[in-house]
């Protein structure tokens, strides 16, 4: 039984697989250009809109460094995704990848945990949609009661505390039933339903959506950059003072860069939904690696500058909040700067919504064809020529939960199960067998730089510099201090990381730019608290059961055996 659950699908069979459906599959309609907006569509939301105010609150404006090695890490974990894609031009990212390289078990991981990027992600982005919605009704004198604006967990917990403001406002008004208060966020309900209808019609009419939405986005994002720029004190970028450039605490708390990592890395999550068009575009082998890098790209510059731009506008102690852009406009007295905003972050956000309710439906799609969930997953919409139940399904996934999950829950939730995926997209492209031919098809090829030597001499010269600059971190670390073990634990499996793959480069001739990947991803891990893996951990074993109790028997591996 162990072994099997290593069982692989080889390259040549997914292959196979495509060819199979083609003809009676998805419509190949798309381009290099449409994936790019796709990717830009997926990562400028939620992230620039929202969680990058409590990410510069942490990170003060050194939060820029965060970004860049998010980036980095991000562009080395593009690079193994476009290799990838390359080699495999199915439907599934990172899923697929995984049945590839380490076999059906870590492939059923992969999926369980893009349940979390891609649909349970998608309800922090709809709280964010909710209230930027919210406050352009307001601005039209359109007001809807709190009951129906308010998530019901956080009212409750403002009753608890006595707090004021929408919420406990929300929970004292609300109308009941049998007892029970009504209270849910009624935009967040109604823009799930629109977009899953949207994307059950047709990716053609996704893809016209999806590239209007980000020429407007990307527009309105370059005004507030222009506007913000004559707005920017270079005092609130002091460097090197305390709770200056790179804070240390705020209001009692300790914070720093890394503090901030599930904020920026959330921005940072979407590009990877680009690999799950595979089946859906024109040139996936060529088309898919380009569409995934532009973005990423495009978007790392246009977060850096925003984030100087908002660090240099105030303080970054005034930017915890859930509307930073509006927010800090409205401070400086530059009202009709909130109208442009509020417009700006509905669409980018129903962009991102748009995108990620597209990624869902084709990773169950694939698992169903695979045999690990039912096939009525994999059922194409006659008419629509899209994966018609999954699509319905993620609508509800991402529908019910709106009413009642945390919205700060929800955010260090997903971006750990995302980064566990990259981690693994990194670590599979080490694994898999070279390339033997060299062609000049237009096809990506991910650039061999052999790691032999330079991983260690890296990892070894880095140590050397940690130890001189701050020498504690290597103590504590490694301290058996019964108080500083289990907190400890994420930098000390990094340390570990670091010694294995220098061993490994050696011996196996890695290839440099997958180990860089992987090595930069366990680093961010260091960023999640150990409340994060826990829960992280509950989730996986969830999945687990579910895999054992239906998917490991069902497979088309095992019958095939």
């Amino acid at each position: 039984m162990f072994k099997s659950l290593f069982r692989k699908k080889s390259t040549a069979v997914v292959t196979s697989d495509e060819e199979d459906i083609h003809g009676h599959g998805l419509h190949k309609v798309l381009s290099v250009r449409d994936l790019t907006f796709f990717g830009i569509a997926a990562i400028i939301g939620a992230g620039i809109f929202s969680s990058i105010g409590s990410a510069c609150y942490a990170g003060g404006p050194a939060v820029i460094l965060l970004f860049i090695i998010c980036a980095v890490a991000c562009g080395f974990t593009a690079m193994c995704y476009a290799e990838f894609a390359s080699r495999v031009p199915m439907s599934g990212s990172a899923y697929t990848y995984a049945y590839v390289s380490f076999g059906e078990i870590f492939a059923w991981i992969i999926g369980w945990a893009l349940l979390m990027e891609y649909s349970i992600g998608n309800i922090y982005v709809a709280f964010s949609w909710s209230g930027y919605f919210t406050n352009l009704l307001e601005a039209v004198h359109i007001h809807l009661p709190a009951w129906l604006t308010s998530n019901y967990s956080e009212s409750h917990q403002a009753f608890l505390s006595n707090a004021t403001g929408e919420e406990y406002n929300a929970w004292m008004n609300a109308p009941q039933l049998g007892g029970l208060r009504i209270i849910f966020d009624l935009p967040a309900v109604a823009i799930n339903v629109i977009i899953t209808w949207l994307v059950l019609v047709g990716v053609k009419e996704s893809r016209n959506a999806s590239n209007f939405m980000v020429i407007v986005k990307l527009a309105i994002i370059a005004l507030v950059i222009i506007v913000g720029v004559f707005y920017v004190d270079i005092d609130n970028w002091t460097p090197f003072m305390p709770n200056g450039f790179a804070p240390n605490e705020v209001n009692g708390e300790t914070v720093g860069v890394m503090a901030a990592i599930a904020a920026v890395f959330f921005a940072f999550i979407g590009f990877d939904a680009v690999s799950t068009l595979a089946e859906e575009c024109k040139n996936p082998q060529r088309d898919l690696p380009r569409g995934m890098i532009f973005s990423l790209v495009i978007s790392t510059v246009i977060f850096i500058v925003l984030a100087l731009v908002l660090t240099g506008m105030t303080s970054y102690k005034n930017l915890n909040v859930s509307d930073p852009l509006a927010d800090i406009f409205g401070a400086r007295g530059v009202k009709w700067m909130l109208y442009i905003v509020s417009i700006s972050a509905v669409v980018a956000m129903t962009s991102v919504i748009l995108v990620f309710q597209m990624g869902q439906p084709r990773i169950w799609m694939t698992m169903s064809r695979d045999g690990l969930l039912p096939k009525k997953f994999a059922e194409i919409h006659p008419k629509y020529k899209t994966p018609g139940f999954s699509t319905i399904m993620t609508g509800v996934v991402v529908g019910v939960p709106i009413f009642f999950t945390d919205r700060t829950f929800i955010l260090d939730f997903t971006s750990i199960g995302t980064l566990f995926a990259f981690a693994l997209v990194c670590g599979g492209v080490l694994v898999l067998p070279p390339r033997k031919e060299k062609t000049n098809d237009g096809k990506f090829r991910l650039p061999y730089i052999n790691a032999q030597y330079i991983v260690p001499v890296m990892v070894l010269i880095a140590a050397i510099i940690v130890f001189a600059v701050n020498p504690a971190l290597i103590t504590d670390t490694f301290s058996i201090n019964a108080d500083n073990a289990v907190k400890n634990i994420p930098m000390l499996v990094f340390f570990l990381s670091c010694v294995f793959l220098s061993i490994m480069s050696f011996i196996k001739k890695y290839s440099l730019i997958p180990v860089l990947g992987l090595l930069s991803c366990i680093y961010l891990f260091t960023g999640f608290s150990i409340a994060n893996w826990k829960y992280f951990a509950i989730w996986l074993v969830i999945g687990l059961v579910v895999y054992f109790l239906y998917g490991y028997r069902k497979s088309k591996l095992n019958t095939a055996q």
